[in-house]
């Protein structure tokens, strides 16, 4: 079993680094389509992605978002049960950076696609790198 990482250096690590950099597009994206509570982002988030994204990932992104005004408490349901769901909901400055960072998320992965994509004619030789 692979150690979790908190660092770079590792695949663990560069895999916190991706998720926790993307987590916050992936509400907001949600989020853009219809006001959610908390468990049923998870539920969307982890069915689309694998179980990949954890719920601990996806909290924090939630307060982040909500500390930068990007989303905001839309109403609270109480159940039958008792249970509190809190809905949240995308505020026009949320949509904004949403348009942003997806722009920046796609030109990004495009431009780190071509460089992985690329072939080269010929392997570099340790003469031709100057070595």
């Amino acid at each position: 079993m692979e150690p979790k990482a908190k660092h770079s250096g590792t695949p663990a690590g560069i895999r916190e680094s991706l998720k926790k950099a993307t987590t916050e597009m992936l509400v907001l994206h949600l989020l853009g389509q219809k006001p959610m509570y908390t468990y049923e982002m998870m539920n969307q988030i982890e069915s689309l992605s694998g179980g990949t994204i954890t719920f601990n990932t996806l909290y924090l992104s939630i307060y982040r978002l909500q500390d930068f005004g990007f989303i905001k408490e839309y109403g609270k349901v109480v159940s039958e049960d008792n249970r509190v769901r809190i809905y949240f909901t995308i505020t026009e400055a949320g949509a904004a950076y949403l348009e942003q960072i997806t722009a920046e998320y796609l030109q990004f992965t495009s431009t780190v696609d071509q460089i992985l994509n690329l072939k080269r004619k010929e392997p570099l030789s340790w003469s031709a790198q100057g070595n």
